[in-house]
C-alpha cells in the first residue's frame, strides 16, 4: 500500500510540473501493477479527442483544455476511411489529416498521447472507422483474418507507422502505448487476427506497450485480450472491474481506458445529458486508489459531412447517430468549459501536492450570432443527374463504387403499376416518386419497408426511388451496413428489374460546381443557396429549424446533417471556415419545397 500511495504522489508530482520536453527520449513500461514513466510510477491523467472531429486550428485549444481539467495524457483515435479516403490514396499532411501535427501539439503543450489507431474503432465514427470500399468486396469479413482484410489493414498499419514512429516516446516523442484494435471482446473471439495486429505494430517499429480495452466482464476480457498488452477497461469504475482485470492478467497493469463524462445523441432521441454526479464519484474513486485512467470524451468534436455512425437498435435496428458530437462532455462542442468540466477541474485539482496548481482555463472561442437571411431556390437534385448505370437489379452503393452521399433507382412499370412496393432492403431513407410526383418516404430507421403505389393513368409509369445513405452501423455484429437497396425492390410480389442508377456522391466539388436552373423547381430534392455578410468572423451554429431533412455546405465546407425530427436543429459552423465580407451557403433538403430564412446562432 504504501507503494501504491508514493507512485501517486510521484505521479502527480511530474504530472503537473513538468512539460514533455521535445526530442527528449523518455522511457515507458509496464510493471505487474503500474505504468513506469522513466523508471517511476505514473498515474496517466487522460482526456480523449479526436484530431478528425475538431477544426484543426482548434487542436491546441483543446488540447489545453484538457491540460487545464487536470489532465496530464491525451488519447486520441485514428480513423482508418479518414486516412484513406480512396483506395491506395493516404492522407497524413492536409488539414485534420494531419496526425503528425497533432501529436507534436500535445507534445508542445506538455502532453503524452495515448493513440487508439483502431484498425477498427467503433467511435460513434461511420463504419468504425474501416473504409467503405472494403464494402465492395460481396462477401468480405472484417476483423478476422479474411486474407482480402488483412493486405488493407497491412498497408494502413505501414503507412500510420511511418508518419508515428519518430513520435514515439523512445525516440522522443510524447506517444507512450498504442492501443490494438478496440472492444474486441464485444465482437470476436480471433486470437490470431488479435496477434498479427501486434506483430504488423512490431514489425513496423512500433516499439512502445500496448494496450487492449474492453467491457468489465470475463468473456469480453478473454476474447479481447492480447498477451503482454496492458487491460483496459471501458470503465474500471469500481475495484470488482479491476479485479475481473486481474484476473484475466495478474502480470500487466490495468486502467479505466473509457471513463463516460457524457454519451451519444441519435436522431429522433432527446439530448443525452447525463449528470455529474456518476463520472465524479469514479474520478474520485480512480484518483482515491490512484488509476489511471481515460475520460471517453473530455471534448467530442463534430461529425463533419458523411463522418456520423450508428448503432443496431430500435424499432427497424437502425439508430444513426446525430452530426453533433457534444457528447454532454466536459468541453463542449464549440470548445467552452461547461458545468460539467468546472466539477472535475475543481475535483482532479483537490489531488496536487501542496503548492501545485492547475493552469488557467483558455479564453473561450469568440462565438458570432448572424441575422436571418433568406436563401433563394437554386436547383434541383433531377437537374443534375450523371450518366446512369443500367443494372438488372438495383445494387448497394458499394457496387458502384460509391461510399457516401445519394443514389437515384429509376425503372419503368411493366405488368404490375400500382400497389405494394416494398424495398428490401432500404439503407437508410428514401423518397419515391411516380411520374415524377412525390409518392412518400420510406426510414429504415422506423422500420419502414413498404409504400402504396397509387393508380396512374401514364401507359408506362416511371418509379423514381432516391435514397440516402446516412452513418453505416460502427458497432457490434451489424457493422456490415451496405448502403441504398440491398438486395431487390417488389411490387405486389414481383421483382421489378432493368433499372438505371444515378449515383449522387455529393462531394463537396459536386456542390460548388452546380449551376442554376428552375426546370424540376416543384420536385422535392431541391438545393436553396443564399450570400451572407459579415463585418468579423467568429463561431456559430446555422439554425435549420425552417427545413426538414438535408445536408448544408458554408464556403464548401460540409457541416453535416440537419433533420426536423431533432434533436438537432443548429449545425456547428467554426470561425475558421467563414471570412470577412461574402459567404456562401448552400442546402440541400429531400423535403423542402419553399426557402425558408436561415439565421446564425450562438450555440447548439
Amino acid at each position: 500500500m504504501k507503494k501504491v500511495i508514493l507512485s501517486g504522489m510521484l505521479a502527480l508530482s511530474c504530472w503537473m510540473g513538468q512539460a514533455v520536453q521535445a526530442q527528449q527520449k523518455h522511457s515507458f513500461a509496464l510493471s505487474t501493477t503500474d505504468f513506469m514513466l522513466d523508471g517511476k510510477p505514473f498515474q496517466m491523467i487522460s482526456g480523449e479527442m479526436h484530431p478528425a472531429r475538431i477544426p484543426h486550428e482548434y487542436w491546441r485549444q483543446r488540447i489545453q483544455m484538457a491540460k487545464a481539467m487536470g489532465c496530464n495524457t491525451i488519447a486520441a483515435y485514428v480513423f482508418w476511411n479518414y486516412q484513406e479516403p480512396v483506395k491506395g490514396q493516404f492522407d497524413f499532411s492536409t488539414g485534420n489529416h494531419n496526425i503528425a501535427e497533432f501529436i507534436k501539439i500535445a507534445q508542445e503543450e506538455g502532453m503524452w498521447v495515448l493513440l487508439r489507431p483502431g484498425p477498427y474503432v467503433c467511435a460513434e465514427w461511420e463504419f468504425g472507422g474501416l473504409p467503405p470500399y472494403l464494402l465492395q468486396t460481396p462477401d468480405i469479413k472484417v476483423r478476422c483474418m479474411d486474407p482480402r482484410y488483412i493486405a488493407a489493414v497491412k498497408t494502413y498499419v505501414e503507412r500510420l507507422a511511418a508518419e508515428v514512429k519518430p513520435l514515439l516516446v523512445t525516440n522522443g516523442g510524447p506517444v507512450v502505448m498504442v492501443q490494438i484494435e478496440n472492444e474486441y471482446g464485444s465482437y470476436g473471439n480471433d486470437k490470431t487476427y488479435l496477434n498479427t495486429l501486434k506483430d504488423m505494430w512490431v514489425t513496423n517499429g512500433i516499439n512502445v506497450p500496448f494496450y487492449t480495452a474492453d467491457g468489465a466482464t470475463a468473456y469480453m476480457l478473454e476474447a479481447g485480450g492480447v498477451e503482454g498488452a496492458a487491460i483496459g477497461l471501458d470503465s474500471g469504475g469500481s475495484e470488482a472491474d479491476f479485479a475481473a482485470a486481474k484476473k484475466q492478467n495478474p502480470n500487466v497493469p490495468a486502467f479505466s481506458s473509457e471513463s463516460y463524462p457524457g454519451w451519444l445523441t441519435h436522431w429522433g432521441e432527446q439530448w443525452q445529458r447525463p449528470g455529474i454526479t456518476g463520472i465524479a464519484n469514479e474520478v474520485k474513486f480512480l484518483m482515491d486508489t490512484k488509476r489511471s485512467f481515460n475520460l471517453y470524451v473530455i471534448h467530442g468534436g463534430t461529425n463533419f459531412g458523411y463522418t456520423a455512425g450508428a448503432n443496431s437498435g430500435g424499432k427497424g435496428g437502425y439508430e444513426p447517430d446525430v452530426t453533433s458530437y457534444d457528447y454532454d462532455a466536459p468541453v463542449n462542442e464549440q470548445g467552452s468549459a461547461t458545468p460539467k468540466y468546472d466539477s472535475l477541474r475543481q475535483l482532479i485539482g483537490s489531488y496536487l501536492p501542496k503548492g501545485k496548481k492547475l493552469p488557467a482555463v483558455p479564453k473561450p472561442i469568440p462565438t458570432i450570432t448572424i441575422p436571418a437571411f433568406n436563401p433563394a431556390p437554386f436547383t434541383s437534385v433531377w437537374d443534375h443527374l450523371p450518366q446512369p448505370v443500367n443494372s438488372p437489379q438495383p445494387k448497394p452503393f458499394e457496387a458502384y463504387g460509391q461510399d457516401y452521399g445519394f443514389i437515384v433507382y429509376k425503372t419503368t412499370l411493366i405488368g404490375h403499376k400500382s400497389g405494394k412496393l416494398t424495398i428490401k432492403d432500404l439503407h437508410d431513407y428514401a423518397t419515391v416518386f411516380l411520374n415524377g410526383k412525390y409518392i412518400g418516404k420510406l426510414d429504415r430507421r422506423l422500420g419502414e419497408k413498404t409504400i402504396e403505389i397509387p393508380v396512374s393513368d401514364v401507359k408506362n409509369p416511371v418509379l423514381e426511388i432516391l435514397v440516402e445513405g446516412m452513418g453505416r452501423i460502427n458497432f457490434a455484429e451489424a457493422i456490415i451496413d451496405r448502403k441504398g437497396i440491398t438486395d431487390r425492390v417488389v411490387l405486389n410480389g414481383m421483382t421489378l428489374m432493368n433499372w438505371d442508377v444515378y449515383s449522387l456522391p455529393m462531394t463537396e466539388k459536386f456542390v460548388q460546381e452546380l449551376t442554376a436552373s428552375s426546370s424540376n423547381a416543384t420536385k422535392p430534392g431541391q438545393f436553396f443557396k443564399a450570400t451572407f455578410n459579415l463585418d468579423k468572423t467568429g463561431d456559430t451554429y446555422i439554425d435549420m429549424s425552417g427545413y426538414k431533412k438535408g445536408i448544408v455546405w458554408v464556403n464548401g465546407h460540409n457541416l453535416g446533417r440537419y433533420w426536423e425530427i431533432g434533436p438537432q436543429k443548429n449545425l456547428y459552423c467554426p470561425a475558421p471556415w467563414l471570412k470577412k465580407g461574402a459567404n456562401d451557403i448552400v442546402i440541400f433538403d429531400l423535403h423542402q419545397e419553399a426557402a425558408a430564412p436561415v439565421k446564425g446562432v450562438a450555440g447548439l
